[in-house]
């Protein structure tokens, strides 16, 4: 099964478009998010708890954790912008192969370490 990391941009997209079948979309992919990509979704959705749609999403999905190590290695790079940073930590933590976002500097990018960075699966 191929790992692929959900940046928040995608979460946002995905969860406001409900035209798309999310599930049979990622049916051949192990899906990954951090514990940031979550908050910063109920944030920006104004989502209250408990939302049944985020509950789903969470026992479907693997969430990585945000731990000290990981704010340490975002506040040096690979980019400027420390939300990205650790997005692109958070991947490289559970090896995946894939990192799906809708955001271009990180596209232009093309890799971070081994992982490829794409904007559709």
């Amino acid at each position: 099964m191929v790992k692929t990391y959900f940046d928040i941009n995608v979460l946002v997209d995905l969860i406001g478009d409900r035209k798309h079948d999310f599930w049979s979309m990622v049916k051949n992919h192990q899906i990954f998010t951090s514990t940031l990509a979550i908050h910063i979704l109920m944030y920006v959705s104004k989502f209250k708890v408990p939302n049944e749609m985020i509950v789903d999403l969470i026992k479907n999905i693997i969430i990585i954790d945000f731990v000290e190590q990981m704010m340490e290695k975002a506040m040096i790079g690979p980019t400027d912008d420390f939300e990205d940073n650790v997005q692109l930590h958070s991947a490289v933590e559970a090896d995946c192969d894939y990192f799906l976002t809708l955001d271009k500097k990180l596209l232009n990018m093309k890799y971070f370490g081994k992982m490829e960075i794409i904007d559709q699966i």
